[in-house]
């Protein structure tokens, strides 16, 4: 775990332990909890992009209404639902790990 931790950070093993330390003497953040957050912050950032498509498929809806809605709007509403749902889940998962 250590290994890996230090991989994550670019690190030596003896440069990660000497940083850890040092960040729990003064009550900082862990630094192995850096990546998880900034993998988070991705995560968070996928979810509100895929939120805008989302925008974008319902303006395209509205605009349809003038006729038949075309069967490609709802495979892509129902496609951005599920995805901004499991980027959601992500999301959780990833905060419940976070300190």
């Amino acid at each position: 775990m250590v290994v890996w931790a230090a991989s994550g950070e670019r690190l030596a093993v003896g440069a990660y332990a000497a940083q850890a330390v040092l960040v729990a003497a003064r009550g900082s953040v862990q630094p192995q909890y850096a990546l998880l957050r900034e993998t988070l912050a991705t995560v968070m950032h996928a979810a509100g992009q895929a939120r805008r498509i989302g925008v974008n498929l319902n303006q395209a809806v509205a605009a349809s209404h003038s006729g038949e809605p075309l069967p490609q709007l709802r495979w892509y509403a129902e496609a951005a639902a599920r995805t901004v749902q499991r980027l959601d889940d992500l999301a959780d998962e990833l905060r419940q790990r976070l300190p």
